[in-house]
């Protein structure tokens, strides 16, 4: 009963997302991409999830793929105070990504649908790949663990670079990746 349960809920977050995403006509730029959509990001929440408007004001939340952009600090919306602090660079990764692309109309190449319902792909700003740029300049860290062909070797080779050049993130004495921070705070009690 438990099984099924979880599959209805499930399907009923899902079903909407791949009606949405059978109505996008774009065609995608690489064969992983499910579709191509355009539109103008409307919100930027951290280093690594932005909101994108489509022309038919459809709202969607959006993953960079690949990427993993330090925490920002967490605010407790029931009591109005902080639960999770921020990790350094936080802010100034959030930043960054205001900076490249809010306001601005961007094509977002969708790999795949999270458990979170949010669309989870590669922004380009004209042929600019904002994933890309994110992790070259030491705003974030890779998805090592999920990265697939054809974005794998690049987005390592950007992290690569951003690292011997002690960029953004890379310049900090003892780095903690955003998954490690997260997962302590988790086993805290604190999220």
């Amino acid at each position: 009963m438990m099984r099924s349960k979880g599959f209805l809920v499930k399907a009923i977050f899902l079903v909407p997302a791949f009606i949405f995403l059978a109505t996008c006509t774009e065609t995608p730029v690489y064969s992983d991409t499910l579709r191509t959509v355009n539109g103008t990001v409307t919100r930027v929440y951290d280093g690594d999830t932005i909101q994108l408007t489509t022309p038919n004001q459809t709202i969607l939340r959006v993953r960079l793929y690949g990427i993993d952009a330090p925490e920002t600090p967490k605010t407790d919306y029931r009591t109005g105070r902080m639960n999770i602090p921020g990790q350094p660079h936080g802010k100034e990764s959030t930043r960054a990504l205001k900076n490249k692309i809010l306001g601005y109309k961007v094509s977002l190449d969708i790999i795949e649908v999270d458990q979170y319902r949010r669309m989870v792909g590669v922004i380009r700003l004209e042929n600019r790949n904002i994933n890309l740029e994110m992790l070259r300049e030491g705003y974030a860290d890779t998805y090592v663990e999920f990265l697939r062909y054809p974005y794998r070797k690049p987005f390592l080779d950007a992290r690569r670079e951003a690292r011997s050049a002690k960029r953004g993130i890379w310049s900090l004495p003892e780095y903690e990746r955003p998954r490690e921070f997260r997962r302590r705070f988790k086993m805290q009690g604190m999220d």
